[in-house]
Parts: structure tokens; sequence; C-alpha cells
């Protein structure tokens, strides 16, 4: 190729990326230099249409499974768990708290193994068979002490899914393709909100059946499904863009550079220990702004964690509970992928996250201003389409913002994970004096006017940080590669 066909080619690939010629970071392999630029077009639609179609339907099924392992208690609690066991309010509390407690402390190393093992998406899958199987065996608790335990384990066992979930999206997308990706993502746990509770109820009609009370009946058979499905995934979903079965030499090769593109560079995680790799992700100031905000996010978003006991404050029976308690998810599931594809359209990520959270305010004042059904109902609607489409968004901030090798964003991810989900753990004791939960919706308010303080001052950081990037100062580990800043690399607004 002479050199002319080579700029041509690198003014291609710069303007497919960038959307302007700002140079590029690495070399065109040699499969794709030949190619034009309609050539790669067609090529590059292939590769993410056979990616997401292999990747997406498995993680949103997961994570359906996911969230229908963890939130099942409040509708097994509806089906008469705490009478059968015992159990106080204060002791259903903690059960629902102590989740969150092993959910939270394994995170971090479970993402540390991802990073490193040879097939992170089938360390994901095995991870789901225990997590199904414990929840299978909490059908058999005698005990609430049993059914802390349980728990607990649970907890320990869910800790890999998601936060390696979204590790796994941030080694196959690039920054552009990721708001959206991890929208979808998290529609999986829409969909187990949404459809949960019916699914639940067909069940718990089960009641007596074989002598076992219709709650144990939900543990059993939603366990049992997860372990099972979990076992089938890990035969085909994509674990590395390297060795992705199921594309053409060429589709692997787009697959590989348009990433490696994206980052300026090729991943330098086998070149850094973990020590290494979560040094830079703690000392990052970025990863601390975004975990403050989603911690934020988090206390607001609690609700989901008692939706069905909030729903039944309406004053409807179980039935009716819970086939209302689906509309909500349906609409925030709608919500959650317009803010998410808009966000990757525009490559804007604060004004997503803010406007969600002022309606987000809105829904809970309405919530703790009247009694009325429709007003409640109303507010109920709006509540899980605004927190959730805003925290989706921050997630993906998470990876465009958060430079460096593959190990360093899975800690960072991890990290953030884990600590902002540290307030589902006090905030299972503040949904308390139904039928108005006052405490719980102000809390709420005041969680999500923070939210916004705190994206507004990560937003002002980063533009600080783009003006530097603009004179030519060097960021440090913190910031872009030298090859990334060579390509034009500005952190997303």
């Amino acid at each position: 190729m002479s050199q002319d066909e080579k700029r041509s080619q690198d003014f291609t690939e710069t303007v497919l990326e960038n959307g302007a010629h700002h140079g590029v970071a690495v070399p065109v392999p040699e499969s794709l230099a030949k190619l034009s630029e309609s050539e790669i077009a067609v090529i590059d639609a292939q590769a993410t249409r056979k990616l997401d179609l292999l990747l997406m339907p498995a993680l949103v099924v997961l994570y359906v499974l996911n969230f229908l392992d963890r939130n099942n208690l409040s509708t097994a609690k509806i089906g008469g768990l705490t009478v059968d066991l015992n159990m106080t309010t204060e002791q259903f509390a903690t059960t629902v708290a102590v989740l969150f407690a092993g959910y939270i402390s394994l995170q971090v190393p479970s993402n540390m193994v991802a990073s490193r093992v040879s097939k992170p998406a089938v360390y994901i899958c095995i991870m789901t068979a225990l997590w199904g199987t414990v929840s299978a065996c909490t059908g058999a608790v005698q005990s609430y002490a049993g059914l802390a335990i349980c728990r607990t384990v649970l907890g320990f066992t869910e800790a890999a899914f998601f936060p390696g979930a979204l590790y796994l999206l941030s080694t196959f997308y690039t920054r552009k393709q990721l708001a959206l990706r991890t929208a979808i993502l998290y529609s999986g746990s829409q969909l187990g909100n949404a459809f949960g509770g019916l699914f639940a109820l067909a069940i718990l009609e089960l009641d007596g059946a074989h002598g076992i009370a219709g709650w144990r009946w939900l543990f059993i058979i939603e366990g049992a499904m997860t372990v099972g499905i979990a076992i089938i995934f890990s035969t085909f979903i994509p674990n590395k863009p390297k060795n992705m079965r199921w594309v053409t030499d060429l589709e692997r090769d787009r697959l590989m550079y348009r990433l490696e593109f994206d980052r300026g560079q090729k991943d330098t995680s086998n070149e850094q220990t973990i020590g290494q790799a979560a040094m830079e992700a703690v000392t990052d100031p970025k990863v601390w702004i975004v975990c403050l905000a989603l911690t934020l996010a988090w206390v607001a978003s609690a609700v989901t964690n008692f939706f069905p006991l909030v729903v039944q404050s309406l004053g409807f029976n179980r039935t009716t509970t819970l086939g209302i308690t689906a509309p909500p998810y349906i609409f925030s599931i709608i919500c959650i992928t317009i803010n998410g594809w808009h966000s990757d359209k525009t490559r804007e990520r604060a004004w997503h996250i803010i406007v969600p959270f002022i309606v987000c305010i809105i829904a809970n004042v309405i919530a703790v201003s009247t009694l009325s059904v429709g007003g409640r109902y109303f507010a109920m609607m709006l509540m899980p389409a605004s927190f959730y489409s805003a925290g989706m968004v921050l997630l993906s901030w998470v990876s465009t913002t958060v430079v460096g090798s593959n190990s360093k964003r899975a800690v960072a991810l991890a990290i953030i994970n884990a600590v902002s989900n540290t307030s589902n753990i006090w905030t299972s004791y503040i949904y308390t004096g139904a039928p108005r939960y006052t405490i719980a919706f102000s809390v709420n308010v005041a969680a999500s006017f923070c939210v916004i303080v705190v994206v507004l001052i990560l937003r002002r950081y980063l533009q600080h940080l783009n003006k530097r990037l603009d004179r030519g100062e060097d960021l440090g580990r913190s910031g872009p590669s030298e090859a990334q800043i060579e390509g034009g690399f500005r952190f997303a607004l």
C-alpha cells in the first residue's frame, strides 16, 4: 500500500470512530487496511449485530434471574414467609439488609478474578449457577436465623454478576456504544421486577402442593430455573473479542481494532499486577465522584426492595398488588432504553442524569404528600423510570471517564458498584410507617437533590480536565494515554 493510500485509510478510521480527523492512535490491521470505507462499515455492522445477539440477550436473561432471586423475599412475605417463620418487622428488614452485606464485600475481588481469567463470561455463569443453588436451598429454611444465613450467602454468590457484566460489556463495546448497552442490560432487572410478581403469583398458587408452602416453592422453582439457564448460557456466551466464536476473521479483527482505537492502545492488563490496577483505580478522583453520585442514586432506588409492600399499602389484595407492580417497570424499561440511546447519540451524560432525577424528586414529593390511590400510583410509575434511567447513564459514564487497562476498569466498576450498594443496607430500615412512608420518601428527595449537585460537580471537573488536555498538559495516571491524546480524546460531559 502506498503512503497516500495508508493516509487515506488512517483518515477513514478516524472519521468512522470520532467523526473528525484527530489522528490515528493504533495501526490498522493488514486484513482491514485495503478495504474501502463502505466495506469496513458493512463488516462493522455485521460484527456488532452478531455481538449484540450473542451477548446482550444472555446478560439480560441472567439479570432477570438475578432480580427474581434477589427480590423474591418481599413477594414471599406476602405469601406468608414471616408468619410461618414467626419473624418480626425488624427481622425481615435484617434479612433484606444482610444480602447486601455479602453482595458488597466480594465485588472487588470477584471483578479482579473476572479481569484475569481466560473466560470471564463462563465465570459469571458459574457464579450464577451457585446463587441459583443457594436460592433453591432457601426454600428449606425453618427459622429466621436460617433465612438470614441463606440471604447472606446469596449476596456472596450474586456479587460476581452485575459488576462482572459491566466489565464484560466494556471489553466488547466502545465508549460511544456503552450507554445503550448498559441500559439494555439493566432492562433485565426491570423485566424481573415487572413480571417477577406475576410469575411469583402463579408459583404461590402451588401452596400446599406435596405439603410445601407456596413461598417455599417460590425459592425452589426460581433457583432451579437459574441453575439450568446458567449452564446453557455458559456454552455459547462470548468471553473475549479475540476468541469470540461465530464471527469471521475480518469481523474479529474489526472488533479488536475498534476497541484498541477507542482506547488508544492495546490492553495492558497482562503487563500490570492486580495491585497496580487497584492502585490506579483507587487514586483516580473520577472513580470516587461517580461512586458518590451512584450511592446517592441507589438511596432513592431502594424503594424497589419493598415495592410490592409499598404498592400493597394502596389497599389492594395480594393478586391485584402483584399485578399492578408490573406497569411501573415496563414504563421504566422504555425510559431506560430511550435515555441510554439518546445519551449515546448525543455523547452527553450529565443532563441525561439530572433531568430524570428532577422527575424523581417530583415523584417522591407526590408520594409523601398524598394518600390518594391515583396520585400515589402515578408517583410509583415515575420512580423506577427516573432513578434507573439516570443510574444506567451514570454506570456507562464510568467506562468513558475511567481510562486505562481492562484490569483498572474492572476494579473501578467493582468499587463503585460495591460502595454504592451500601445504601441498600441502611435504607432497609427506613421503609416503616405505612402507608405514608414519610421518612423513606423524604430521604429519597434529599438524596435525589444531592445526586444533581454531585453530577454538576463531576461535569465541571471533566470540563476542567478537557481544558488541560487542550493546553497539552499531562493528567498523569488518571488521564488518557499519549496515544489517546494524539487521537483527540476528550472526556464525555
